[in-house]
């Protein structure tokens, strides 16, 4: 994203203007970026234009508010700004155990996942996956995941059914060797699934609502 459209949406966020709209001069926003009132009105001509806000003009200020492009946008430079100075080979995600839908165990069954876990994470999962609910502070961390490139591993087709590719990233929990799964079309759930030889709720007793650390590479 452009450095200047980068700044003023954050400056944006900081009064408020993700969760509504906020009421601000182009003056004021000037004052806030250190620019003139007239460089501040071009400003939110080039956000709009660009669709990264929204404006009401209804009111006797305008009110402008940060769109889901512009949202997206956001949460992009923070990733970036993680890996430089929070991240270096690994991310530390909190996650709650949780019941799954039971498709786990389907997918992981299929052979054409199977062999290709056995070669590339080293081992074959135990039936099903333990799914980790995402806390809230960490789901900009699950951006950061997304965007990395780790563990390919490739869709197929069998019995006339397509089984689509899905990225895995090594991790560990409590020094248990794992992975974490994400489907390379992600639907952007808070529901991390995780892969390991051994039936991680047997051998951590872990029960729904239990708080796990994992620790999760990233390539």
């Amino acid at each position: 994203m452009n450095e200047k459209f980068a700044i003023a949406l954050k400056q944006i966020a900081l009064l408020g203007g993700i969760n509504d709209y906020i009421a601000i001069s182009s003056r004021e926003l000037g004052d806030k970026l250190r620019i003139s009132q007239q460089s501040a009105s071009k400003r939110i001509l080039e956000l709009l234009e660009e669709g990264l806000i929204q404006r009401d003009l209804g009111a006797r200020k305008q009110r402008i508010k940060i769109t889901k492009k512009g949202l997206d946008s956001l949460r992009q430079e923070y990733s970036e700004y993680q890996k430089i100075f929070e991240l270096r080979d690994h991310i530390l995600i909190h996650g709650a155990v949780a019941t799954g839908m039971g498709e786990g165990q389907y997918y992981v069954n299929q052979p054409g996942y199977q062999d290709q876990f056995r070669e590339k994470l080293k081992f074959i999962p135990f039936e099903g996956t333990l799914n980790l609910k995402i806390s809230p502070q960490d789901a900009n961390k699950l951006e950061v995941l997304r965007r990395s490139e780790g563990i390919v591993i490739h869709g197929f087709t069998r019995n006339g059914r397509t089984f689509g590719e899905v990225r895995c990233h090594l991790a560990s929990i409590q020094n248990i060797d794992c992975a974490v799964i994400m489907p390379t079309r992600s639907h952007y759930s808070d529901i991390l699934e995780v892969l390991c030889k051994y039936n991680l709720r047997r051998t951590l007793g872990l029960n729904d609502g239990d708080v796990v650390d994992i620790r999760i590479s990233v390539e």
